[in-house]
């Protein structure tokens, strides 16, 4: 009696609860709902799928990796340098991402399919497709559960998240500030990480536009893209010096223009380059287009085809 007498004083002096109870479904989407919808209308990435992720993922916020790791998606250590825990998965006692709070767990999980090339197919798609994203998630291998995108779209259906796909479009999202270490003061965040506020979307891929102080090593920190990649997303030589106020894609461009934008009328002082990073087009595709080579100069009011050419 004493052992547990002593166990209740230390949890409320650490400031924790033994009565403290599990979060249900729907109290987890209240909590979350507007950090979701944050993430949609910064990165493109459907609210009602990011929360549906949190919460099968963290079994309603209530997974040991959620509480004691503020993990709330599964993500796990991969190229991470960051604090750590380990959990059985797959594997026993594999590496997973430990954040402080879970906003940096919300804005890792976006951070995470915007910066790697398998997801990049999912851009493709509208913030309003959740079952399109859904089967794309498990078709990149999000997760190893053969019905993954099912369980998705049965919690959205179940809880009409689809709804959150149409909320805060152009109008401001206001989210409270946090009164204890839940959630992240997501002002102040974003004061001291600009990078992840400045993403923009062309073509179904991420990019921002570079600004003064930036660097590749400043873009590798922050949004985890290697110079070497950078480069390689960018049609760019290997000795390139980093310019301001240039449109810099973080994952492969695509290899031929969205629908509906099937040429191009050059207007003066463009080029084959110019062009292919306003449409996020790789360059190689736009010259083989228009079977061109790669010294060829467009004159203005010419056709450059975006797709492959008409007959």
């Amino acid at each position: 009696m004493k052992r547990v007498f002593l166990y209740i004083v230390l949890s409320f002096v650490l400031g924790t609860s033994v009565f403290a109870k599990d979060l249900t479904r729907k109290q987890y989407i209240e909590k979350y709902k507007d950090l979701a919808v944050r993430e949609m209308l910064r990165t493109g990435i459907p609210a009602s799928i990011t929360l549906a992720q949190g919460l099968l993922e963290s079994g309603n916020g209530n997974s040991i990796l959620a509480k004691k790791g503020n993990n709330h998606f599964g993500i796990k250590c991969h190229d991470w340098t960051g604090p750590s825990m380990k959990m059985d998965d797959d594997r026993r006692n594999e590496c997973f991402r430990k954040y402080d709070h879970a906003y940096d767990s919300y804005k890792d999980h976006s951070q995470f399919l915007t910066t790697r090339s398998r997801y990049a197919f999912l851009f493709k798609y509208g913030s309003n497709d959740y079952k399109r994203w859904a089967h794309g998630l498990k078709k990149a291998g999000y997760a190893t559960d053969p019905q993954y995108a099912h369980r998705l779209i049965k919690i959205i259906d179940e809880e009409n998240l689809h709804q959150l796909d149409q909320k805060g479009k152009g109008e401001d999202l206001i989210i409270e500030k946090p009164t204890g270490t839940d959630l992240a003061d997501i002002d102040s965040y974003l004061e001291i990480d600009p990078f992840g506020a400045r993403l923009e979307i062309a073509n179904g891929v991420h990019y921002i536009i570079t600004k003064k102080g930036d660097t590749f090593y400043s873009i590798e920190k922050n949004l985890g893209v290697s110079r070497k990649k950078l480069l390689k997303y960018n049609d760019l030589p290997r000795n390139y010096i980093l310019q301001l106020n240039q449109r810099l894609y973080l994952h492969n461009k695509r290899g031929r223009a969205a629908r509906g934008y099937n040429f191009h009328r050059v207007k003066e002082g463009e080029s084959l380059y110019s062009i292919a990073q306003e449409y996020g087009v790789r360059l190689k595709r736009i010259r083989r287009f228009n079977g061109v080579d790669k010294n060829y100069k467009p004159e203005p009011g010419e056709r450059i085809w975006l797709r492959n050419k008409k007959r």
